[in-house]
């Protein structure tokens, strides 16, 4: 039960609760001082006289005053009652509210940066069916994973740290990158990153200056406009058609272009060679920088997969940015970038100043999964399913929903594009989805200027073809219940 009320002081103990009587007096005595009930310069009651007064053993008290004058809340002396000795400056006069309002928090203009790219794919439900880019965690291969990132777990608590970016997953990387997707690089080019995004932030700030022009596709990623927002840049869009980014013929020369050439985020759209050979001679002329988003590149049904970019330059310009999590499982949260031999230094520089580094037991584990033919395995096994899910998919789609969305069938990916109507509200469409558990995203705030087309990005990998067939239901169900006009279109992000 709660002791009576210590005058003046107004301390309530209470035995028997989660928080110890030494806690919960220092708690009290310091919140009264804090607020100004107990002015600075007043005496406390002595310790025998608190003893007394709130029914606990002298060591409570002691225990509590002398906690209280090690955080230099009051003065205690021996021969003499212990007193208030936080200056009147840092007291609250009173709860009501009497002292003057204190000033904000300064906001720095980076931090505004950041405000005001927001976040576009906030639609209330993130990993529903349809939730675009994600891997099926129920298809990962977990004993096989957990066994390495045992290894990982024994061998980091002997080495210690280890290297930022381990030495055996940057050659077990390369190697698989190498005959996958065509990349030239030395091992040492290669940095680990708790994400895609951080990786891209990490470039966009060593490659612009604020003012600097930047090139994005026109519709694009996001995630991509919001780090080069971030860093300042002045971000143009360059349309995409049918052999993807559509640059020819501008004036305006960049210090920065961010592409998705293999697998164009969000059209699905292949750069073709004379576009590719294009940017390139384009970045070395300009000494621009191009960022390469390789983002789901694992993942190809149809032909053979072109290869990356990169391994087209010679004159070292191209940042080469890829993920584990699209390969893997969404919470594995390991991106990578390799770099040009000039970045090298400074990328590992600015990768320890900002501490995007990688836990060294988990990047042991990722060289085991890899090394030990694990890893390839998986995205074999993984281009069968979801080949089979996205055909599923877009056979769905035509059935229950011809005329109402004209879907793309991607030729590789995690995720297909369905076009609406024109004049329909696509953000709305994907806010009605998510009152359903859907999550989706609308194709028009990939654009970076308003106005473009609508549309619907969903995702068929992390669902099996029952839980895409339910959602589909859904979908028709939503297109019909209500016609979404232009007129319900909020403000673009």
């Amino acid at each position: 039960m709660p002791q009576p009320l210590c005058g003046q002081l107004d301390v309530v103990l209470a035995r028997g609760g989660g928080t110890s009587l030494v806690e919960q007096l220092c708690g009290q005595l310091r919140h009264a001082m804090m607020t100004g009930r107990l002015a600075a310069g007043q005496q406390l009651p002595s310790s025998r006289e608190l003893c007394g007064m709130l029914g606990v053993a002298r060591n409570t008290v002691s225990a509590a005053l002398d906690q209280l004058a090690r955080e230099g809340f009051i003065d205690v002396r021996q021969g003499r009652r212990p007193v208030v000795a936080l200056p009147a400056s840092l007291q609250r006069r009173g709860e009501g509210g009497n002292s003057s309002r204190p000033a904000k928090l300064h906001v720095s203009q980076w931090a505004r940066k950041i405000r005001a790219s927001g976040w576009p794919f906030r639609s209330g439900v993130d990993q529903g069916p349809f939730a675009p880019g994600l891997a099926d965690a129920r298809e990962f291969p977990h004993d096989l994973w957990a066994r390495c990132l045992r290894s990982g777990a024994r061998w980091a608590l002997l080495q210690g740290d280890g290297d930022v970016n381990y030495r055996r997953l940057r050659h077990a990387l390369l190697m698989h990158l190498m005959r996958e997707r065509g990349i030239r690089a030395q091992p040492s080019q290669i940095f680990f990153t708790p994400s895609a995004q951080a990786a891209l932030e990490l470039c966009a700030r060593l490659v612009l200056d604020p003012g600097d022009l930047a090139w994005m596709e026109s519709p694009g990623y996001p995630g991509a406009r919001a780090a080069l927002r971030n860093a300042g840049a002045i971000i143009a869009g360059v349309g995409v058609d049918t052999e993807g980014m559509a640059f020819e013929g501008r004036r305006d020369m960049p210090r920065a272009v961010f592409v998705t050439p293999s697998h164009q985020y969000p059209t699905g759209a292949l750069m073709s060679i004379s576009r590719r050979k294009g940017l390139l001679a384009l970045a070395a002329r300009a000494g621009a920088a191009i960022v390469e988003d390789d983002y789901d590149s694992e993942f190809h049904y149809e032909g053979k997969p072109v290869a990356a970019l990169q391994g087209l330059d010679t004159a070292g310009h191209v940042f080469y940015a890829g993920t584990f999590s699209k390969a893997l499982f969404s919470g594995i949260r390991v991106g990578y970038m390799i770099v040009p031999e000039s970045f090298v230094d400074i990328f590992e520089q600015a990768q320890r100043h900002t501490g995007q580094i990688v836990a060294s037991a988990l990047q042991y584990g990722l060289a085991e999964f890899i090394e030990q033919g694990y890893f390839s395995a998986h995205i074999r096994r993984m281009n069968r399913i979801y080949r089979t899910r996205r055909d599923f998919l877009v056979e769905a789609l035509e059935h229950r929903l011809a005329g109402r969305l004209r879907v793309q069938p991607p030729p590789g990916g995690m995720q297909l594009l369905a076009k609406l109507a024109p004049g329909i509200d696509d953000t709305a469409v994907v806010q009605s989805l998510a009152d359903l558990g859907i999550s989706a995203r609308a194709l028009s705030q990939h654009y970076i200027e308003p106005g473009g087309e609508a549309g619907l990005f969903l995702g068929f990998s992390a669902s099996t073809n029952a839980e895409m067939l339910a959602a589909v239901a859904l979908l028709e169900q939503c297109l019909s219940r209500r016609p979404f006009s232009e007129k319900e279109k909020g403000p673009q992000t």
